[in-house]
């Protein structure tokens, strides 16, 4: 029988060449303007939700961030990250889990979601979400959130997709988040596509 699971759902998609994928980037040049737009400094700890094959962890590290973990649904997507990485991911956590259902064991002083909290389209999975961010999180903590835009796509990767702007996403976070800078991106796939995006960061 066919594994139809979310984390196989992200597995298949991650099984093609990680350039073709629409979300690709070759530099995370929005997640670190809007870590530096909220003066995250390097001895920050950071959990990037939904990195995947991001570049991130590899673009912090080279920043001389040292407490980097890296969440996803997908071994395949971290295996990409793990890889271009090569003798340096052993500096980086790698958990593979689904944020939903995720128990963190600890707290980090910046949360990294770049296109996974659009992902997320009923009550119940916003909650589940918004329970891990809280449980991972402190007073004083910095939220990093790359959504699509109002304008963005409805749908992405066959499934569909909420679309936030940065009030839209401060109101659902609730009234302990205080929306500190946002900007917007037009992000260009691989297919020459736009894709608008709204980053927004938010302190605890």
């Amino acid at each position: 029988m066919a594994d139809d699971s979310p984390a196989s759902y992200w597995d298949d998609a991650y099984a093609a060449d990680e350039t073709a994928y629409s979300w690709f980037q070759p530099h995370p040049h929005m997640s670190l303007r809007m870590l530096d737009a909220a003066g995250v400094p390097p001895d920050a700890s950071v959990v990037d939700v939904g990195g995947g094959a991001s570049p991130l962890a590899g673009a912090l590290l080279s920043r001389g961030f040292r407490d980097i973990t890296v969440l996803d649904i997908s071994e395949a997507g971290m295996a990409h990250a793990r890889r271009r990485l090569g003798d340096q991911a052993g500096r980086v956590e790698w958990l593979a889990a689904d944020v939903r259902t995720w128990q963190p064991w600890r707290s980090y002083r910046v949360w990294h979601d770049r296109a996974v909290f659009h992902f997320l389209t009923t009550p119940q999975d916003r909650e589940q979400y918004l329970y891990a961010l809280d449980s991972a999180t402190e007073p004083g903590a910095i939220a990093v959130f790359g959504c699509f835009a109002p304008d963005g796509p409805r749908q992405c990767s066959g499934l569909p997709v909420a679309r936030y702007s940065s009030l839209d996403l401060a109101d659902h976070l609730g009234t302990q988040w205080t929306l500190i800078s946002h900007a917007r991106e037009e992000h260009v796939t691989p297919a020459g596509e736009i894709q608008p995006f709204c980053w927004t960061a938010l302190r605890k």
